[in-house]
């Protein structure tokens, strides 16, 4: 599905098959008319909403400081961006006794960042994470603040084996492509992280990015002859293993969701990320952290739903571009299991 489709074809039953957008025409920019009102979108039509079905995936973002300042990075990550500030062990357990408390049948837990293993806290987090039964996912770019941590990384996968998981972000199969993306110097360290981790049979994926102008079964197979020369045991056809996702781009234009595409589009709500999924973060300054229906949207106070899970339960509207463009029109998902 083409994330250039109006929000007229979508709402009128005019969605079909479209030609790709030629890579040299320029992207229509988004209606500021649009993503304004929660309930209703521009056209007059009501806005699509998502309940939370289940929570299966509860995220902790452990912080907005990384090590990389990376090209369109969704959430602004680098050296100095602390707006979300790093969360602590006490955080975590807060919320874990609040699931036992709650009786939630999570599965899941996922770590993101910035880059989480800047942040002090992190071992103690995955640590009591796994002591709670859940399955444990750790998004890194697998350099030097991972590398750092070896020796303890090695104890908690042999105590807890087949329940830690990493995702290593590469952005591109090769050297000059990742750090286009990633800056001059980011590829070595990045590959050697991911080295250490097969040698070490840790459960291991890769994140990418479809902001190339190759087809998906390029990527794949350009990532599959990558993992074949550094020794990676990847099913890079298996899209858990390597996970493809849409670029974000905020100012370019993208359909409004209405209630009415859910049977235009062929899909549920049931099926995006927000039905099955939360995102603890702590603002810098405040006192306490909160949860958020989207780890894609930690800024925007609209998808804040309160201090506590049992407040988050609530339905979202899907009330932003990223909405349509990465989880409705894109099918993707930040999930373990995407």
């Amino acid at each position: 599905m083409s994330a250039g489709l109006t929000n007229a074809q979508c709402a009128s039953g005019e969605v079909g098959e479209q030609e790709p957008r030629e890579p040299q025409a320029a992207p229509r920019v988004l209606s500021t008319q649009k993503f304004l009102d929660p309930e209703w979108t521009a056209k007059g039509d009501r806005r699509a909403s998502v309940a939370l079905v289940r929570l299966e995936t509860l995220w902790f973002n452990t912080g907005t400081l990384c090590n990389l300042a990376c090209e369109n990075c969704y959430i602004e990550s680098s050296p100095k961006n602390d707006r979300l500030a790093y969360l602590t062990r006490a955080d975590v357990r807060a919320y874990l006794d609040e699931i036992r408390t709650l009786a939630l049948p999570l599965g899941e837990i996922g770590f993101t960042g910035g880059e989480p293993f800047m942040n002090p806290d992190i071992l103690g987090m995955i640590e009591d994470s796994l002591e709670f039964g859940a399955r444990v996912l750790v998004l890194t770019n697998a350099m030097k603040p991972l590398q750092h941590l070896k020796s303890p990384l090695l104890d908690l996968d042999r105590r807890f084996p087949g329940r830690l998981a990493l995702r290593v972000s590469l952005d591109h199969y090769e050297a000059t492509g990742h750090e286009k993306i990633r800056g001059a110097g980011s590829w070595a360290p990045a590959i050697e992280g991911l080295r250490w981790l097969a040698e070490n049979q840790f459960d291991l994926a890769l994140a990418s990015r479809k902001l190339w102008h190759e087809s998906e079964a390029e990527l794949r197979d350009g990532f599959r002859q990558l993992c074949v020369e550094q020794g990676l045991p990847i099913d890079t056809g298996d899209p858990s293993r390597l996970v493809l996702f849409p670029e974000m781009e905020a100012h370019e234009d993208v359909p409004e969701i209405s209630e009415g595409c859910w049977a235009i589009l062929g899909k549920s709500p049931d099926q995006v990320m927000c039905a099955t999924s939360r995102m603890v973060v702590r603002r810098k300054g405040a006192s306490s952290p909160v949860v958020i229906a989207c780890t894609l949207l930690p800024y925007d106070p609209g998808f804040e739903m309160g201090a506590t899970l049992d407040k988050a339960s609530r339905p979202i509207q899907l009330n932003h571009s990223h909405c349509a463009r990465f989880c409705v029109l894109g099918g993707a998902s930040c999930s373990p299991r995407s």
